[in-house]
Order: structure tokens, then sequence, then C-alpha cells
């Protein structure tokens, strides 16, 4: 392990301990119990917007609805769900799931609070153009005063909207699955870099498109992928049935005794469980907001209930069914393995042959537009900082850490953005839970006018 390594390995535990775990697994239970659990009683009314139902060409804003959570899945179903998974499950074992369900859970409260404050306090950028996020719902809604948090955030997030763990695992997944098994192989550094290349290629072609091109790419790929993705994870779980019901009493018994993995260490795995899920579905942390933020809509609320369907999708499915996969088919007891490279296991393991390679298509499609998605994030922030006109330079940037991912080790990876993220919570959670009032009042109002 490097000096670099080792450093962002220990800054990520030392953020990631128990004020962070209170501000977003307890802020969460907060914006449940406050909202009497509004997320869950409107989720049939949430589901009408998403298909439209309210749709109006002429609301301010960029994108519909249905493409702003599209986009925002983009951002968080992929690697989070099918290597970030893995991960947990390598470093905490199955328990670690367990905990990724609770925080989904009230995620899912956090979800709504967080992007109906992005749309009810979206500011004007250096332009003039309606924009959306943490850092502008600070700003708008606490006051100049809250500036430096606002600053925070829109700094740290520069740093976190990074494609690096989204590229370490397309060159892994590359390699593993399609190349070395055909016999295609060469010098290690410079294969990773020229499969680096072709992937900082793609993303150009996507991310300096802007928002339109994101949303659009974006709708038309994800669901596609996600059924793919979903049709092969439940033919694995038919082929192991009787391993199922066993599999989910594990992680549901592990959770609390990490016998497993941990000794028993179950306030690690807590974390475990909680990091892995922030990185799942970003609840809390501020990302999704910036992509909800550009919605075409008059009412906030409509975009808080779409947004929080997100943590719902992305993590009560997608990676409980990921984990599964790994679980049933024992591959997670294989402690050399790893991210993509666990879950291509799991998938060889029950569809021999093929399976490795649908995982592998998946795999690429859901990096490339979790990268078209954190693009955006990233230049939003740049934007806020230093102005539109020279936010266009984050592209640049960010194909150059495409590179860089490419190259890296998964574990200096995976605690760098550990780092980035946890940093993003703090002001995304705290601006959120002092404007909570104004998201229950604007509530109120709207679902008293729908009825």
């Amino acid at each position: 392990m490097t000096a670099l390594e080792s450093f962002f390995l220990a800054a990520a535990n030392f953020i990631w301990g128990t004020p962070l775990l209170i501000l977003l697994l307890g802020g969460g239970l907060f914006f449940m119990v406050y909202s009497r659990f509004l997320p869950f009683r409107f989720f049939g009314h949430a589901v009408n917007v998403l298909r439209g139902k309210y749709d109006d060409p002429d609301d301010p804003g960029d994108i519909n609805h249905f493409q702003a959570l599209s986009g925002a899945l983009a951002a968080t179903i992929g690697m989070g769900n099918i290597s970030g998974v893995a991960v947990a499950i390598a470093m905490g074992g199955p328990g670690a799931i367990f905990w990724m369900w609770v925080s989904a859970f009230v995620g899912m409260a956090t979800k709504f609070f967080t992007c109906t404050l992005a749309v009810m306090y979206r500011g004007k950028d250096s332009v003039g153009e309606l924009q959306g996020g943490p850092m502008y719902f600070i700003r708008e809604g606490l006051g100049k005063k809250w500036m430096p948090l606002a600053t925070f955030f829109a700094v740290v997030g520069f740093f976190g909207a990074t494609p690096i763990f989204q590229a370490n695992q397309m060159v892994q997944a590359t390699k593993d699955i399609l190349l070395i098994p055909n016999g295609i192989t060469g010098d290690s550094l410079t294969f990773d870099l020229g499969l680096g290349v072709v992937i900082a290629i793609l993303v150009g072609l996507v991310i300096f498109g802007g928002i339109t091109r994101i949303g659009t790419v974006a709708s038309r790929l994800v669901p596609s992928m996600v059924m793919l993705y979903v049709v092969s994870v439940i033919a694995i779980l038919l082929i192991n049935f009787s391993e199922v019901g066993s599999s989910l009493l594990l992680i549901v018994t592990d959770a609390f005794t990490a016998e497993a993995a941990m000794g028993g260490a179950v306030g690690a795995l807590i974390i475990t469980g909680a990091r892995r899920a922030a990185f799942s579905n970003e609840a809390g942390i501020g990302t999704a907001p910036m992509m909800h933020g550009a919605a075409k809509t008059k009412e906030p609320v409509r975009e808080g209930l779409v947004a929080m369907l997100g943590p719902a999708i992305d993590t009560l499915v997608i990676c409980t069914m990921t984990g599964l996969t790994i679980l049933v088919t024992g591959a997670w007891k294989n402690n050399d393995l790893s991210g993509i490279t666990l879950t291509a296991k799991a998938f060889g393991e029950s569809l021999p042959g093929f399976g490795p390679y649908i995982l592998a298509v998946c795999v690429l499609v859901f990096a490339l537009t979790t990268i078209f998605g954190l693009a955006y994030y990233g230049q939003k922030c740049l934007a806020f900082l230093i102005g539109v006109k020279y936010a266009s330079l984050f592209n640049y940037w960010y194909v150059a850490l495409i590179l860089v991912g490419s190259v890296a080790t998964l574990r200096g990876v995976v605690a760098f953005i550990d780092l980035a993220y946890g940093l993003m919570a703090f002001p995304t959670m705290i601006g959120a839970i002092a404007l909570a009032p104004k998201v229950m009042k604007a509530a109120k109002n709207y679902f008293s006018n729908v009825k």
C-alpha cells in the first residue's frame, strides 16, 4: 500500500466515525418520523408523477421527472450495486447487506427532503439560469451567512464527483471477463491505461453534450440494462432457490453477530453497510439533488416524491439481488476475491459460459451511465465556485481522472470516494435538517391541493 493510499484510508475511516453515522442514519430517521412516514404513504402518487401524469412542458427546468430519476439512477445504479455490494460483503460479511437495507429505508425520507429542497430553493448561476443542489438550497434557503457551508459542499463535490471507481472496475471487468479468459494479455500498466483511454473517449462523446444529452442517453440505457441484470439475477436465484431462504437468514443474523467476517464488531459492520449504501444510493450525500433540481416542475414536493424512489430501486432491489447472488452461489466464501471479480465469480458459478458475459455488458453500460451522471454533478459544483463560463473545464479534468482510475488500486479508489462522500454529507444533511420545516409546510399545501 502506498503512502497516498494509506492516507486516504485513514482519513476515510476517521470521517466515517460515529458523528457521520448519526448524521446520516439518525438524520434519515428524523426525516422519516418528522414526515410521519410520508415517503411510504404516498408511494403510489410518486409512481404516477414518474409516469408523467403531471408533466407540463412549460414548467421551469431542463428535463422531465422520468429523465431526472433516470439520470440520478444512472449515477447510482451501477458499480455501487454490482461491485460495491461485493466490496461490502468482502469487508463485512453478509450482515453488511442488512445495514444497507436500513440505510436505504431512512434514505428514502432523506431523498424526499433533500430533493424537494433542490427544486424549492433553486438558485441562479452566474448567467442567470436556474440550478438546484445542496449548495443552492443552503445559499437560498438559509441565507448568505451560510455561504461557507455551501462553498464547502461545492469544493468537496468537485472531488467527490469522480469516475475513478467506475473506470477501475470497468478495466478490471474487461480484463477478467472478456480478455484474459480468451488469452488476450499484455503489460499490466500499458493494458490498463489503454483501456482507460478507450473509456475516456466514449465518456467524452456524451458529457460534452451537457445535461440534455446525459438525460437522454441515461433514460434509454438504464431501464433496459436494469431489466437485463434483474432477469439474469432472477435466473441465478431460481437455479439456487434452495439457498435463498438460508442466505436471507444469514444476512439478518450476521448483521447482529458479525461472526463471519468481523469477529463480533457490529459497530464496524454498521459503518461498512452505511458506507456502501451511501455509495450505492447517495442518500444524504447531495449528488442526486443536483440532478433532480433540473426537473421540469413548479411543484418541489413532486420531485421529492420521485427522488425517494431511488433508494428503493437502487438498494432495496438491485443491491439485494446482487448480494443474494453472491451468497447463494457460495462465491463470497472465497476470501481472495472482491469487487467485480467476486460478482463475476457468482455469475459464472450458476450461468457457466455466458453468465460472466452478461455481467460484463451490464457492468460496462452501468459504469458508463454512472460516469455520465457524475460528470454533470462535478461541473455544477465548479460552476458554483468559479462561474458557468469556466465550468466546462471540469470535463477535461474528469476525463483525465478516468485514466487515473484505470491504473489505480481498488483499495485506494474506494478509500478516496468514501472520504469525499463523507465530507459531502455534512453540509447536505445539516442544510436539509435546518430547512425541514419548510419542506413539511410545502408538503401539507401540496397534498391538500391534490386531494
